[in-house]
């Protein structure tokens, strides 16, 4: 799995989201952020064409090696300073309360310790700071939340540990966050894999 993960998964990811439909989507989750922002799954940098004008840096984290080449292009073309600054969401370098706010794009439903992910993002996110999510996770229709579970096996193999069903309301909840607004869709596609999630949130 070492050369499909380092190697081909990024490129992939690369292609599946980087089409307008999505980066819509992008702009919508990056909407109201702003100053300084860490972005867990940063990435080829498909949320720098997303990020408003407000949004000075963005600390970025991600463990894909190939990533950075695929992003160096869309970094050296933006006038946000992007600082590389970890390979790990679950541990982040950052001092407390350094940040102003927090961005996740389909990154949860892969990180081995999501509810760990988010707790470091309220140590480090400033109290009234924002974070933005933006993911697909579980279905509310039992029918389709039960495809998820069949289809997981398949899904965490050849997405790197990807779930379909995490639940990333009730996980930014559980980290301490208050929710004030969120939106559940089903994007184009088999509604087991398009059920989507657009979630704001406030670090008390």
């Amino acid at each position: 799995m070492g050369f499909y993960r380092e190697q081909i998964l990024p490129r992939f990811i690369d292609k599946a989201l980087g089409n307008k439909a999505i980066l819509e989507f992008r702009r919508e989750a990056a909407e109201g952020l702003s100053g300084e922002v860490v972005e867990i799954g940063f990435g080829s940098g498909l949320n720098i064409e997303a990020y408003p004008s407000e949004v000075t840096r963005v600390y970025a984290v991600d463990p894909a090696m190939v990533g950075r080449k695929l992003a160096a292009e869309r970094v050296a073309a933006s006038p946000i300073q992007v600082d590389y600054i970890g390979l790990d969401g679950e541990s982040l370098p950052l001092d407390d309360d350094s940040c102003d706010g927090a961005l996740s794009t389909f990154t949860l439903c892969t990180i081995p310790d999501a509810p760990a992910a988010l707790r470091e993002l309220r140590r480090v996110v400033k109290p009234g700071g924002r974070v933005h999510v933006l993911e697909h996770g579980q279905a509310r229709e039992e029918s389709v939340h039960r495809w998820q579970q069949r289809l997981n096996p398949i899904q965490r193999r050849i997405g790197d540990g990807c779930h379909l069903d995490r639940d990333h309301l009730a996980m930014l909840e559980a980290a301490g966050f208050e929710v004030d607004e969120h939106r559940e869709w089903y994007a184009r596609g088999p509604k087991p894999m398009s059920a989507f999630y657009l979630i704001t949130a406030v670090n008390p």
